[in-house]
């Protein structure tokens, strides 16, 4: 019996097929170090993601590698795979294109927002403050990466919503450190920020999204030089007690 293809009513389509196991593998290695159970300059040993991961080393070595070209992973000869170590440089990069990315998102968003969308953006900025305030670090990081996504979907514009949910991932991993820092201030922007969209000022929405990405900015630094200055203390106090 021969099966025709030929019409379009009824044409058989390929089956879709799970995922390769090095994607699975990918997918799990970038949220690790999103979330900071893998760490910034941490050794990544092939045969123990395998094994925490429950999957041979090829799958692993591959999504490494891929890892590295993505610039989530460095491999160093010698050494091997190491977490990669955001610059401060490249923070800034980042951040720069968020904030012109976003803040259009926002203008549009202005003149598009309906009841129900305004009302899940609500809802958002009051679970995300609720989250900061038990402590729950992850829960509002995602909160605040998915109130920024709403508002980018809500642009309208398939190629922002294409761009902001290619940063988002990485806005992710350098926003989680500096979170207990921005603390309520950041949910504060977030509740301007929605009020100048419901009153469909555009360019208000705009202005504040810029600032927000800014304060951002500026905390992550504060945060390295504090995290640097704290790690020389320690070095100094170490330094001192051997001399004792």
């Amino acid at each position: 019996m021969t099966i025709d293809t030929s019409s379009g009513a009824g044409m058989v389509r390929p089956l879709p097929r799970p995922a390769p196991l090095r994607e699975s593998v990918y997918g799990a290695l970038t949220e690790l170090i999103i979330a900071g159970t893998l760490q910034p300059g941490q050794h990544l040993v092939e045969i123990e993601l395998a094994q925490m991961l429950g999957v041979s080393r090829q799958p692993v070595r591959e999504a490494l590698q891929r890892l590295h070209n993505e610039g989530w992973v460095d491999l160093r000869p010698g050494l091997g795979a190491l977490v990669h170590v955001p610059a401060e440089d490249e923070v800034d990069q980042l951040l720069a294109a968020r904030a012109a990315v976003e803040s259009e998102s926002a203008r549009l968003a202005a003149g598009r927002a309906t009841k129900e969308q305004l009302a899940t953006l609500r809802e958002l900025c009051q679970k995300g403050t609720e989250l900061l305030g038990d402590d729950d670090i992850d829960g509002a990081v995602n909160a605040n990466a998915d109130l920024h996504r709403m508002i980018s979907e809500m642009s309208g514009n398939k190629f922002l919503i294409d761009f902001a949910a290619q940063i988002d991932r990485r806005v992710r991993w350098y926003y989680t450190p500096v979170a207990p820092a921005r603390g309520q201030a950041s949910w504060r922007e977030h509740s301007r920020l929605i009020k100048a969209i419901a009153q469909g000022d555009g360019e208000k929405a705009a202005q504040i999204m810029r600032e927000h990405t800014e304060h951002t900015r500026r905390t992550f630094h504060e945060t390295v030089e504090s995290g640097s200055t704290e790690a020389s203390a320690r070095k100094q106090g170490t330094r001192a007690r051997k001399r004792k």
